[in-house]
């Protein structure tokens, strides 16, 4: 079964047919389509274990009524019935108690029939997510966010990676961009996507620089970039002048203006006449995160993690 592990997925991304300097309108990366190829890949990996009495089985926890958060469960189950993997739903009330939470999870990490557990965050006042998720058995934290899979990450042996991240390497691979080598800047420090991203473009062997809201003179240094990455939440505050001709970028945020338009952290249409291969808001970024999210349960049921 060709399932293709983190470290595999991230190396030797091939060389761009887009010259930099070439005068030509970016081109927008399709988010959703590059999305469908990722699922439509976990489908026949999930064939292939099925055929060795393998089921993935995702298990979701869901504690409280945010309305976000019921979205989310919801299409990450869809998602996962949809290429074959059985989503277990555990919907428990706002009330419930950290030992009551503390117990389900025990139990889903002991279950073999269960590859990967997902805490739903936020979860509600009086319950301390960091404490909580470090009792997740660490083959199963298919969201990549426990110490020892970061810890794995830095170390230049990614196991389970953020999901958001991953589909951003998916998405540089795609755009056919030369990652080895490259000037890579990362606007934002975040621990689910800023950090990450940047230990996964470092073991691609870019040159790697974090920006953040203390970083000196932002413009010049996107400027020099081959790469950029924008995941500050800021409304188009990465302006499309700053962009180096020739440039993928990567645009993370997904902001909703007074007047309700849904804008990304780039200011898009001055970006893309500059960039060689651009990600719109919305349909960019945002639909590779679930469908990595299969990617990394396939990766726990195959035992190549």
């Amino acid at each position: 079964m060709a399932c293709i592990g983190v470290s595999e997925a991230v190396k030797a991304l091939p060389m761009s047919s887009i010259e930099v300097g070439e005068a030509r309108e970016a081109r927008v990366l399709d988010g959703k389509a590059i999305a469908q190829q990722v699922r439509a890949e976990s489908a026949a990996q999930v064939r292939a274990l099925k055929e060795r009495g393998i089921t993935p089985g995702l298990a979701v926890v869901l504690v409280g009524d945010d309305p976000g958060s019921q979205i989310y469960v919801r299409n990450k189950t869809r998602a996962c019935q949809e290429v074959g993997i059985t989503a277990l739903d555990h919907r428990l009330p706002a009330s419930t108690t950290k030992e009551e939470l503390l117990a389900l999870i025990g139990r889903l990490n002991r279950d073999p029939q269960i590859h990967g557990v997902l805490v739903q965050l936020p979860l509600p006042p009086g319950l301390d997510a960091g404490p909580i998720l470090a009792t997740l058995d660490p083959a199963k934290d298919v969201d990549g966010l426990l110490s020892e899979n970061v810890g794995a990450l830095w170390l230049g042996r990614p196991r389970f990676v953020p999901c958001t991240p991953l589909g951003i390497m998916r998405l540089l691979k795609e755009a056919g961009t030369p990652v080895a080598g490259a000037q890579a800047v990362v606007i934002g420090r975040s621990n689910l996507v800023g950090r990450p991203v940047a230990g996964l473009l470092l073991a691609a062997d870019a040159t790697v620089t974090v920006c953040h809201s203390r970083t000196r003179d932002l413009p010049a240094v996107v400027g020099r970039a081959d790469i950029v990455v924008a995941a500050i939440g800021r409304p188009e505050a990465i302006r499309g002048e700053w962009i180096k001709p020739g440039a993928t970028v990567i645009d993370v945020g997904i902001n909703r203006l007074a007047d309700g338009k849904i804008v990304g952290d780039v200011e898009f249409a001055a970006a893309r006449s500059r960039a060689a291969a651009i990600t719109p808001v919305p349909g960019g970024v945002g639909p590779m995160t679930i469908a990595m999210l299969l990617h990394n349960v396939v990766l726990a049921a195959s035992g190549l993690a």
